[in-house]
């Protein structure tokens, strides 16, 4: 069975819709194709239990490192893909992201173009996925910009005075940035979001936001339950001609004018090497031999910071962050990193992830004095650190760059918490085949023999091929990646449009 349509994108995470959203109002015809199915409410959606420690969400398919054992990447596999799961913040990439600068690790190469190039696609992202928050207070917003379509999300009491306490520990505690209706988020249930499934319309994700509107229009389509196995090209190379995927058991056919590959770095990755033909022996779009490679997902750790005195009466908690540390504005001259809040760390949550057994009555004793941060610092890309195909299963060698900075960040960040207050401080620092801020691997830039994608995410093998996700970032930045995954989707929309 063949369909034959105008655009084929893969993939309907916050890179696919997004570039749905750009091509709906050009007529085009637009099919979807989604491996997951759309993200049904149930009990164990609001459910802690359910979800940290029982892991009802998540999926059972395992990749492998290269050390031979095999792991839960954690990706999920719905409509609008992780986004479903996400904290929902919408930070831009920082002015200084874009320039090439040393780091404690290293070095970052720069980007291909400046802020200022991709600043018309950040505000059209920040409006589909309807972004509170403010430029006020952070010393690191771009300057220029304009304001957000919505004010900030409002601090709980107790977060209103942890945001006081850090300015008198001398840092600059700002709103985050972020995709939520919070009305229709606690219209549900009264707990936080970051983690947890979006069954409703409370997050702006990627289904709510971009694809919702897209879908809006006759030309623009889904199919789920399809996963693309191969993309197959004409006899030269040059043009896709199919995407060849599986639905129901039934191997099925699609052709287009266009194709776009928006699975996720990893994902996407794994499709283009599985896509070797006789004129890309190393893989569809190969030919500088980066695919796959560069693979980058920030350094993170968890931080606990508690204080016996003040009790956390917040609910959902994530709305602060600080910056202060995130140029070469400090005593080690790098960057470090971003700190922002963790939403709502409930004792069960903090059992599931405790690093020894502990019972449920300390965890949540813990738990009721304890706020939780999540600490980012920029990975490097390195052609060693990469994904693989081994026997056509995945495998992710992801080498760890610039973790002195990382190391930085935490002793910096835990000497502000100290002089905020808390006298207890715990870290915790995730590892090698945590995959939720994945990217890298089809690398934008203007060169071809050291890129994949151009500055509008065109292949610079395959004329009729883009790559819309988070594969094609040149650099890992150390703040939230999907606000820049949906501008350049944005962007790369447009220019298939005017191809058109």
């Amino acid at each position: 069975m063949t369909q034959s349509v105008d655009v084929v994108i893969i993939g309907s995470g916050v890179g696919g819709a997004s570039l749905a959203y750009s091509l709906a109002p050009s007529g085009l015809r637009v099919v979807i194709l989604e491996r997951g199915d759309h993200l049904r409410d149930s009990p164990q959606a609001r459910d802690d239990i359910a979800i940290f420690q029982k892991g009802f969400y998540r999926s059972t398919e395992e990749w492998l490192g290269t050390d031979g054992e095999s792991f839960l990447p954690g990706n999920y596999y719905y409509v609008g893909g992780n986004s479903k799961f996400f904290g929902a913040v919408m930070y831009r990439y920082r002015r200084e992201d874009f320039a090439p600068r040393p780091h404690m690790g290293g070095a970052s190469p720069g980007w291909p173009m400046s802020y200022d190039d991709l600043s018309p696609w950040y505000d059209e992202a920040e409006t589909v996925f309807k972004v509170r928050g403010s430029a006020e207070g952070d010393p690191t917003e771009p300057d220029g910009r304009k304001d957000y379509p919505y004010r900030p999300v409002p601090d709980e009491p107790a977060i209103a005075a942890v945001r006081r306490r850090l300015e008198r520990a001398g840092v600059h505690p700002a709103s985050l940035p972020l995709a939520v209706d919070l009305d229709a988020w606690l219209r549900r249930a009264r707990t936080g979001w970051d983690a947890f499934p979006n069954t409703g319309a409370g997050k702006i994700d990627a289904e709510v936001g971009p694809l919702a509107t897209a879908l809006g229009h006759p030309n623009v389509s889904i199919v789920t339950g399809a996963n693309v196995q191969l993309l197959e090209t004409d006899e030269s190379g040059r043009r896709v001609v199919a995407a060849v995927y599986m639905k129901d058991g039934v191997r099925q056919r699609i052709t287009a004018g266009c194709f776009a590959v928006a699975a996720g770095a990893v994902q996407s990755a794994a499709l283009l090497l599985r896509s070797a033909n006789k004129t890309h022996p190393a893989g569809l779009a190969n030919s500088s031999d980066q695919l796959g490679r560069n693979f980058m997902n920030h350094n993170t750790s968890a931080m606990l910071t508690v204080d016996p005195l003040a009790r956390n009466t917040s609910v959902y908690q994530k709305t602060i962050a600080f910056n202060d540390f995130y140029n070469q504005g400090n005593e080690y001259g790098f960057p470090l990193g971003n700190v922002q809040l963790l939403g709502r760390i409930t004792g069960n949550i903090l059992q599931a992830n405790f690093p020894a057994p502990a019972p449920a009555w300390f965890t949540r004793l813990l738990a009721r004095y304890a706020y939780g941060w999540f600490l980012m610092s920029e990975d490097l890309p390195s052609p060693e650190s990469r994904v693989m195909l081994r026997d056509n299963r995945i495998v992710v060698n992801w080498v760890r760059t610039n973790v002195r900075a990382h190391e930085a960040l935490i002793a910096k960040t835990r000497a502000v918490m100290r002089r905020a207050g808390f006298p207890i401080v715990l870290t915790h620092t995730f590892g090698r085949k945590t995959t939720s801020h994945q990217c890298g691997t089809a690398r934008l830039g203007s060169d071809p023999k050291t890129s994949v994608v151009d500055t509008d995410c065109r292949s610079h093998d395959v004329e009729n091929l883009y790559v819309t996700d988070a594969s094609v970032l040149p650099t890992s930045g150390a703040v939230n990646p999907a606000l820049t995954v949906a501008a350049l989707a944005i962007k790369a929309g447009a220019a298939i449009s005017r191809g058109h």
